[in-house]
């Protein structure tokens, strides 16, 4: 758990037993998980303090959501020193075989030109398809 405790004091969060569970089942997740497959995996968990967590994350840039179109809202962890800006987000993938979402670190969003006096405060864009495990 050493490594957990080190990747929560990096973005100032107090290290609690279930923040330290949460960030050990993220780093073991090769895709982004909602809320509902979290709760799966841990037998007595508090729904209100797993949101807490999730939201204490979020607001850390711990983790970050992802719209994949589903309506269920995904989490998955950030990298290191990202702030969750537009121009660190990056694109993802969504299985419309088995279902999951991945996040497409090296895959960069294209600079858009939006009008003048608009302001940008998000971007969301996935692709979707079959992944190679699906394919």
């Amino acid at each position: 758990m050493k490594n957990e405790e080190n990747i929560l004091q990096q973005r100032n969060i107090k290290p609690t037993a279930m923040r330290l569970l949460v960030v050990e089942k993220l780093l073991k997740q090769q895709y982004a998980i909602s809320h509902k497959e979290l709760a799966e995996q841990f037998e007595n968990a508090d729904n209100v303090t797993l949101f807490r967590t999730l939201k204490t994350f979020l607001e850390h840039k711990l983790i970050h959501t992802i719209d994949d179109g589903t309506g269920v809202v995904k989490y998955a962890l950030c990298q290191s020193g990202c702030s969750c800006n537009p121009s660190e987000q990056h694109t993802h993938f969504h299985c419309s075989h088995c279902k999951r979402t991945f996040c497409l670190t090296d895959a960069e969003i294209p600079k858009i030109n939006i009008p003048q006096n608009f302001k940008l405060e998000g971007i969301n864009l996935v692709l979707k398809g079959r992944c190679d495990r699906c394919n």
